[in-house]
């Protein structure tokens, strides 16, 4: 076979990802915090973009100037104006009355008769000695919740006077997390630091001294101990209490007695006083404050029976092209380079806000379809829920399942029965036991921790016997499958269970 160059011609098709369609996508799957802080940085980065608050604003302000131009009060308030120091009398004219009826305070005392032109220019009359005119930041006097961090550290600088155990220390309360809890090990410090692990173990020492009583621990045992010994509580039996908490944990009480060499009175005392310490003794003092969920949709109750579905305005950025100042920019742009960079400006512009608006049209298109197909769960509770994914909504929507997957991350939707994020109402199926219509995973998880809250302490259900109540109701399930559920949940298993109730009614 002989072995030749040519020219040859073929065409094909691809998909190009231009900046624009990155965009978009991009845009899909932002949260509503994180799409404003980027529409924040295009407003900052394109001059042609402008916030449709700000718009409202300047045509407020001008509003209100031409109301103060034309105001009869405008004219009445010529003689503070006027140049020099005006006398009383001309005030009191002004004002029809004397001026000690109008400013009783502020008006002649023994000074004179004469008012200061610096006060009546203002430099006075701000408030509270002020001469910036500009009125009190409140927020500045409110006081500050306190940190434990601040109030650890103000305890290290009573507690110890020597400057390098109280650096170790400033360390050492760096490293103490928002529970009150030291999470670091002495060793590393000490290697870190240059110094020997008994010199850490001395500053811990110190540390755990400080109030809230159990803070800086190491562990749970160690934090609790450290409250017993506070309140002189601390003896042998409860030290081998606190060696063993994972049998308390598990409700091994007969282990417990044995370990502890107690009677029952003894222990369920003692087991009493372990509950009524603070785990958490960090948790009263000041820290991160979660930030709650804003829904994207909100759905309420129609009229006609069925709901009605629209965006939350609120979590939606409006921002508009400003053509005439691309008009009155361009005109003066003075080589190539110059109507490059506003041509590249305005075409962003306009696709920025081409992009805002379909992924808020998809948005509305995707979560419509989703309450029509869990109109149940709306109206009667999660045990109503459908199966339901991504495929089913995209085919009637007539969209992608990646799109409609970048839709549903990171949105939430409000509805009568609270706040869900969109990808909640997407649950596999699980089959009937009775060739009917397949159950909800969502919803055979609420009907297992609604027959373990109603189980009689005396009956503890396994799960062999839940996975027979369910198929009795039309489920088939398996039983591995009842555990993970059931694990999923944090529900303790059928022993563990039967320990606690039984515990609770002694």
């Amino acid at each position: 076979m002989a072995l030749s160059a040519r020219l040859e011609f073929r065409q094909s098709q691809s998909l190009v990802m231009t900046p624009q369609l990155m965009q978009a996508i991009k845009l899909l799957q932002l949260s509503n915090m994180d799409l404003l802080s980027y529409v924040d940085s295009e407003l900052e980065r394109n001059p042609l973009l402008e916030s449709s608050e700000a718009q409202d604003s300047a045509a407020n302000e001008l509003d209100d100037r031409a109301e103060i131009a034309a105001s009869p009060a405008a004219e009445s308030a010529d003689w503070l104006t006027t140049d020099g120091a005006p006398s009383g009398e001309s005030v009191n004219n002004a004002l029809d009355t004397e001026i000690d009826n109008v400013f009783p305070e502020d008006g002649p005392t023994e000074r004179g008769t004469e008012l200061d032109a610096g006060a009546l220019a203002g430099e006075s009359w701000s408030g509270g000695g002020s001469s910036s005119g500009e009125d009190y930041n409140l927020e500045a006097f409110v006081a500050g919740e306190l940190s434990l961090h601040d109030h650890l550290s103000e305890q290290l600088v009573l507690a110890v006077a020597d400057p390098i155990l109280r650096l170790i220390g400033q360390d050492l309360i760096d490293a103490v997390d928002e529970a009150g809890y030291l999470r670091i090990e002495a060793d590393q410090v000490a290697e870190r630091l240059g110094v020997s692990v008994d010199v850490i173990e001395q500053v811990v020492s110190i540390l755990q001294s400080f109030e809230p009583a159990g803070i800086c621990a190491r562990n749970l045992a160690e934090c609790l101990a450290l409250q017993l010994k506070e309140k002189n509580r601390f003896d042998p039996a409860m030290a081998a209490l606190l060696d063993n908490i994972e049998l308390l944990a598990r409700r091994d009480l007969p282990q417990l007695r044995r370990l502890c060499k107690v009677d029952d009175e003894d222990l369920t005392e003692m087991i009493h006083e372990i509950l009524a310490l603070n785990p958490k003794p960090g948790n009263a003092f000041g820290h991160t404050v979660v930030q709650p969920v804003v829904p994207d949709v909100i759905v309420t109750p129609a009229s006609d029976g069925g709901w009605t579905v629209e965006l939350n305005s609120e979590t939606l950025p409006r921002v508009l092209v400003n053509q005439s100042y691309y008009a009155a920019v361009s005109k003066t742009a003075r080589d190539d380079t110059e109507k490059a960079y506003l041509s590249e400006c305005l075409q962003t512009a306009n696709w920025l806000v081409k992009s805002l608006d379909q992924r808020a049209r998809t948005i509305l298109k995707v979560s419509s379809e989703i309450v029509r197909q869990q109109d149940a769960f709306l109206t009667y509770g999660v045990e109503y829920l459908r199966p339901l994914n991504l495929r089913m909504v995209a085919e009637v929507i007539g969209m992608h399942e990646s799109t409609v997957s970048r839709v549903t991350s990171n949105k939430y939707m409000a509805t009568s029965r609270g706040i869900f994020e969109l990808k909640y109402f997407f649950t596999s199926s699980i089959a009937s036991s009775e060739g009917g219509d397949a159950h909800s995973a969502e919803s055979v998880r609420h009907k297992i921790k609604q027959m373990i809250d109603a189980e009689d302490p005396n009956d503890i259900l396994s799960d062999d016997a839940i996975v027979k109540a369910l198929k009795d109701s039309g489920v088939d399930i398996a039983r591995r499958t009842v555990a993970k559920y059931r694990e999923a949940m944090r529900i303790a298993s059928s022993v563990q269970r039967r320990r606690q109730k039984q515990a609770m009614l002694a």
